[in-house]
């Protein structure tokens, strides 16, 4: 059994569907930011900001800590660092993953609070 359809209109139908799709998904970036132990307070409280308006639109953000050197022996700056971060954007933003080593970067990724971003 088959049925006999006009291809034309199937395929507009078919790209109406995928169009509708395509406006009612979300799509969220990941932002990273980078730091290292010895970042000053300014430049700590620019990146604050910058990660700030990330999560603002709706974006994650991971943020970096990385280890040049003898600077590996010094990870408890790293950890500070990060934790002073997350106390900075805690209103704005909740932590998805934990603090975790990875190589010579020390990581976190933080999540938009409230989704209230702008749909792309």
């Amino acid at each position: 059994m088959c049925k006999i359809i006009d291809f034309g209109k199937f395929k507009y139908e078919q790209q109406k569907r995928d169009k509708i799709q395509r406006k009612n998904q979300q799509i969220t970036l990941l932002k990273e930011i980078r730091l290292h132990p010895n970042t000053d307070v300014h430049d700590f409280d620019f990146k604050v900001k910058h990660a700030v308006n990330f999560l603002d639109e709706g974006n994650k953000v991971k943020v970096s800590v990385m280890f040049k050197g003898r600077e590996m022996a010094y990870q408890e700056q790293g950890e500070e660092l990060l934790n002073r971060f997350i106390e900075q954007v805690e209103d704005v933003a909740k932590v998805e993953s934990p603090i975790k080593m990875e190589g010579r970067n020390m990581n976190i990724i933080l999540v938009p609070s409230k989704l209230k971003g702008k749909k792309k």
